[in-house]
């Protein structure tokens, strides 16, 4: 019946693209929804017990009380150093440990000392160490404000809407069942309507709550902001929309194959990250809790008075806005972090101080990645690899899907179809590329399997609500899933990737974690049932959203260890959390071959990009169904210019190896990739800027633009890095875009012609097939390769090109990072060279950014261009450090005023300067 169950599957999702919305919830078919959503906003029925105010180093605490059930809440306010607070609140004396989310902070963040400065008059007053911020907390009702030098930028629980649903013994019966309503927490004799309190049903599927209901919300109002962006992963737009239509935007990691664009519904990935953004500052929202969770934005305008210098005259009012946030999950506590900014970069920063920075990547892994479902055998990898070499398009990585195992047994191979694969792998290591298989977190039942076997026996699968092992239907049929969440299964399983013990792997063989929401095909909403039972007693319920985070977490060691620490992994993984930067890349999932995804993919990019994860990227061409040329052609434009740049296909999607469209379109397509590759210098030294300063790589106009309203709403362009706009097209048969150039004192320049911008603001700009809209900021120099290799691995000693682009002050700087790009001696032995080039008073020089680095390096700057130089030089001459001036030959066009040098051979890791006179 299993493997019946599987093909039916299968068979559904070839056949049918289209979502089964009804194997999903509906946000009011979730019941601890329904029961938070009775409590309608009014005066809070929680109260503040002054009295039990203590105020140490570390903290400051007091007790709350609900004026109904009058259970007492332990409240605990932190400030944390780098401009952060954090508020946690948990029953005071509960009937046992509420779950509280480990793992996702990198460590205790370090605090520092509030100051009472008044506790008096029903109010208690907390004073930061600068005496800047204020948290005015008022007794009763129980309300938080956060006060920057007086002016409230944030208030909590301002409408009455915290939620605390205390644990409480089973029914007298000792069964808990639906007709046990007494309410719990602060819910209200309505909520005995309410059928989810000791177990609920959504379709034939039981889940039986066995510690009753622990739900928890708060609302957060903020103070003049009406632009909010993060929260991901969702179909939706850069811009979060308000929920007032009763569809929030839901946090639950769920393969939804095929998912719809525009809808609120979780798919595989959550970070519970909202950042809020006006001109004058940013502001950030980290609710840390794992469970099933949903928020509600409202945004509304209030009326504020205007000082004038009558007292008297009331008359003088302006509309501000105001935005209420409502989070709202099922279990846990709430652990809520509120990141300051006051920038967005600040914001960044702040929050990879708790979870952590991106994983800086090994540099193939920023190449080109061709994937399938799936490639046939050896010789369809052979044949595809050559492929690539007869049609002159680079490419890094070739991957292969479930069928390349035998019989779905992750860390096996197909005996029939590869035969050596230590073969397969030598002959892509002569050629300097690599090799990704999948790796699923469900394991076939076969007790001949040893992963099986050893699984079993040391008792390493999630159990089900009655202590037997947990049994799903996935690919192999029936399964079983280990339980990532406990520490000694990682570790086991980080050893699962020894090459003594993964037969046939080498180490050119890198990690896809996959169907790790977890995906169980005949589970309540395909996943695993919430009344599961995991490490320590822990129900799935309580850390559903972290299973995907775990696998990737152990998979990420596992080819640490392999390597004995000296190289870097590379892991993709679907499902994924706050802190998965750590540990790899994501993608967006099984997204459709039509154009609506191809646009939709910018904002779902950029809304994962500003929630720490900057290695991401979505299936280039769509997973599902079959491209027309057109798009596939604009597809790979797209993704030559974001993070991580993968084709991918489903096994019934029609073949889409980039020379099976014509001549043409091959032709296109592969100077998009050798784009890709000529970029390599500027986008790895914007990996090591999110690696160490938390910067996003792909980031939203506004971002680099903090202060221009028009750029807040934009989603079809973005900044790539701080230097570069990219404006991909997504229409069919686009004649000409409309592409948004802000900034009045900025200067653009078209990246492939050179030509400066004459205006900015929203302008026209024709398009043809051959390649989309992208600008270089004036004030910026960008390195880039000479040529394009066939991977990145045949590129490291060819020559550099600085891209030169003057702002109004005819200056420009920029930087360049690189190491070994596959191990750690960056970090160990210091093993990086990092160096800072800078145009001011007509010298361009080259200088170290960091004197620490001690990789060095025999290639050279070849050519430099300036762009935005209209001077006729009479002279141009390079000096090295300690050596002599030299005349150089150059190229300058006062039409536009594009100057060009060649021949240069300035060493990349030395000093030396240009001078043009």
């Amino acid at each position: 019946m299993a493997v019946i169950w599987v093909f039916l599957y299968v068979l559904h999702h070839i056949q049918d693209e289209a979502v089964d919305k009804s194997n999903f919830k509906e946000c009011n078919q979730i019941a601890f929804y329904r029961r938070q959503k009775l409590l309608r906003p009014g005066k809070s029925l929680y109260r503040a017990l002054l009295d039990t105010v203590s105020l140490s180093d570390e903290n400051v605490k007091f007790q709350i009380s609900h004026e109904e059930n009058k259970v007492l809440l332990q409240v605990e306010i932190y400030e944390i150093e780098g401009n952060i607070f954090r508020l946690k609140i948990n029953e005071a004396a509960p009937l046992r440990a509420r779950y509280e989310v480990p793992d996702v902070l990198i460590k205790e963040p370090t605090t520092q000392k509030l100051s009472m400065s008044q506790k008096e008059g029903g109010v208690l007053v907390l004073a930061n160490v600068n005496e800047d911020y204020k948290l005015r907390v008022t007794a009763n009702p129980f309300q938080i404000e956060l006060q920057f030098k007086d002016e409230t930028v944030l208030s909590m629980n301002s409408n009455g809407l915290l939620y605390f649903e205390h644990l409480q013994p089973p029914p007298s019966d000792g069964n808990p069942t639906a007709e046990n309503e007494e309410a719990a927490g602060d819910s209200s004799k309505d909520n005995q309507e309410d059928l989810g309190l000791w177990q609920e049903k959504f379709g034939s599927f039981l889940d039986i709550k066995a510690h009753g209901p622990s739900s928890v919300g708060m609302d957060f109002s903020l103070h003049g902001f009406d632009h909010l962006y993060g929260i991901p992963q969702h179909t939706e737009s850069l811009l979060l929309k308000n929920t007032s239509d009763g569809d929030a935007y839901r946090l639950y990691n769920l393969d939804i194959f095929g998912h719809k664009i525009h809808d609120k519904i979780g798919i595989y990935g959550s970070v519970p990250l909202l950042i809020a953004h006006k001109p004058d500052r940013t502001l950030g929202i980290f609710w840390l809790n794992s469970s099933e969770t949903l928020v509600d934005i409202n945004t509304k305008a209030v009326a504020e008075h205007i000082p004038t210098e009558s007292a008297a005259d009331i008359s003088k009012q302006r509309a501000v806005p105001l935005t209420d946030v409502r989070w709202m999950s099922e279990s846990g506590i709430i652990d809520v972090f509120l990141l300051m900014g006051p920038t967005a970069f600040d914001i960044f920063k702040q929050f990879a101080q708790l979870t952590g920075t991106q994983a800086l990547p090994p540099l193939f892994s920023l190449g080109y990645h061709q994937c399938r479902w799936n490639y046939e055998d050896e010789q369809d990898v052979k044949a595809v690899d050559a492929g690539f070499d007869e049609h002159d398009i680079p490419y890094d990585v070739i991957w292969l899907d479930i069928e390349h195992t035998d019989g779905k047994r992750y860390f096996t191979w197909d005996k029939k179809k590869f035969q050596n694969p230590k073969r397969m792998q030598e002959l892509l290591r002569k050629k300097k590329r690599k090799l990704v298989v999948i790796v699923d977190p469900h394991i076939k039942a076969d007790p001949m399997y040893t992963l099986y076997s050893q699984g079993k026996e040391k008792g390493y699968f999630v159990k089900d609500r009655n202590g037997k092992d947990f049994e799903g239907i996935c690919w192999p049929g029936s399964s079983y899933y280990l339980d990532f969440t406990n520490p000694e299964v990682r570790k086991w399983y980080a050893d699962q990737f020894a090459f003594k013990t993964y037969k046939g792997s080498t180490n050119i063989l890198f990690v896809w974690n996959d169907m790790n929401e977890p995906s169980v095909f005949k589970g309540a909403e395909l996943t695993m049932q919430k009344d599961a039972v995991h490490y320590n007693n822990w129900e799935h319920r309580e850390l559903h959203n972290l299973y995907g985070f775990y696998q990737q977490m152990a998979t990420a060691e596992g080819l640490i260890k392999r390597s004995s620490g000296k190289e870097r992994p590379f892991v993709l993984t679907r499902s994924f959390f706050a802190g998965s930067q750590k540990y790899g890349a994501v993608w967006t999932g099984d997204n459709t071959a039509e154009w609506s995804y191809l646009k939709i993919s910018i904002p779902m990019l950029l809304t994962i990009s500003m929630a720490g994860i900057s290695f991401c990227g979505a299936d280039v061409g769509g997973f599902i169904g079959d491209p027309e040329p057109e798009l596939l052609v604009r597809w790979y434009q797209a993704g030559a210019y974001q993070p991580f740049f993968r084709g991918h296909s489903n096994m019934k999607s029609k073949r889409r190896e980039p020379w099976l469209f014509g001549e043409k379109n091959t032709q296109i397509i592969r100077e998009a990739i050798r784009e890709r590759y000529v970029l390599l210098p500027y986008l790895y030294t914007l990996f090591y800027r999110a690696h160490t300063e938390a910067e996003p790589v792909m980031r939203p106009l506004w971002i680099e633009f903090p202060e221009k309203l028009e750029t807040f709403g934009v989603e079809d362009e973005y900044m790539l890095g701080n230097a570069l706009l990219v404006y991909p097209v997504t229409d069919k048969e686009a004649k000409a875009v409309s592409v948004l150039l802000p900034g009045l004192k900025e200067v653009w320049y078209d990246f492939r012609k050179f030509k400066r911008m004459e205006d900015q603001g929203t302008l026209k700009i024709p398009v043809t097939l051959e390649n989309i809209p992208i600008f270089q900021r004036g004030g910026t120099v960008i390195p880039l390769k000479t040529a394009a290799g066939k991977s990145t691995e045949w590129m490291t000693n060819i020559s550099y090109e600085l891209r030169v682009a003057l702002n109004t002050e005819a200056c420009a700087v920029g930087e360049l990072y690189l190491d070994d790009g596959h191990s750690f001696q960056y970090l160990h032995k210091k093993q990086f060279l990092y160096r800072k080039f800078t145009f001011h008073k007509n010298i361009l020089s080259s200088s170290c950014t960091d004197e620490s680095g001690q990789y060095r390096t025999t290639c050279v700057v070849e050519r430099v261009i300036f762009l935005g130089l209209g001077q006729q030089p009479t002279l141009v001459t390079a000096c090295s450090k300690g050596g002599k001036e030299k005349e150089v030959v150059f190229t300058h066009d006062t039409k536009t005023a594009v100057l060009i040098l060649e021949n240069l051979a300035l060493r990349v890791d030395s000093d030396w300067e240009i001078c043009i006179k």
